[in-house]
């Protein structure tokens, strides 16, 4: 990832955060052949972030109990004053290329865990939609655009950047990101989506917390 100039905090105080984005120990956010039945390709969703499901704040928990602590918090701040949501293409659906139907909703079914507006990069428009509390506008701009618009939706509140990574990269580039979490799992999946080579990449943009936890997950914490 080529070093970029931050561009300094934004003048308005909604900041940009990016929240609980998963990596392998190579640096990959999600593997090869992503398809309908494999969301993350031939990445294992249950190991990348079995972290966060063993927390008692996971939203898809089915039965009581989960962990507290460090990780439980950083699972909470995923919601905390979030008032829209940008993500990538290939994070929202499957599809490459145009649409051949808009019968495609998003992996979430009627009720998204979103809650905010959310903003869909990608060069296939087409109209936007509701489903509950979440409505997906699809976005072909640059980056500084689309937060822009972002901000307007969010009421006041900060902007979450959802992912994937090859879409944070982008804003990492932009200089647009304030806050950071990513975690990162000891195992190697060897090709994908790749995030970075080392969290070092970022040295020269971003203040760094580490917290290296039993499990083998190391927690880095960016912020500007």
């Amino acid at each position: 990832m080529s070093p970029a100039v931050s561009a300094g905090p934004p003048a308005m105080s909604q900041l940009l955060r990016v929240h609980n984005i998963t990596v392998s120990s190579d640096g990959y956010g999600a593997g090869e052949g992503q398809s309908l039945e494999r969301p993350f390709g031939h990445a294992d969703p249950m190991q990348m972030f079995g972290w966060a499901g063993a927390t008692a704040s996971w939203p898809n928990r089915s039965a009581p109990g989960g962990t507290r602590g460090f990780e439980d918090h950083l699972t909470r701040e995923f919601e905390r004053n979030i008032g829209a949501e940008i993500m990538g293409a290939h994070k929202f659906s499957p599809h490459r290329g145009p649409w051949a139907d808009h019968e495609w909703q998003g992996w979430w079914g009627d009720e998204p865990p979103f809650h905010t507006p959310v903003f869909v990069m990608t060069h296939h428009l087409r109209p936007s939609f509701s489903l509950s509390d979440t409505t997906f506008h699809f976005v072909d701009d640059e980056p500084a655009a689309v937060l822009e618009q972002a901000r307007d939706a969010a009421d006041g509140k900060d902007v979450r950047l959802g992912g994937g990574v090859s879409l944070i990269r982008s804003f990492l580039e932009a200089g647009l990101v304030d806050t950071m979490h990513v975690a990162v799992c000891p195992l190697e999946l060897g090709g994908g989506s790749r995030l970075w080579e080392s969290p070092d990449e970022l040295a020269d943009r971003f203040d760094v917390d580490v917290v290296r936890r039993p499990d083998g997950v190391t927690h880095y914490l960016f912020w500007r």
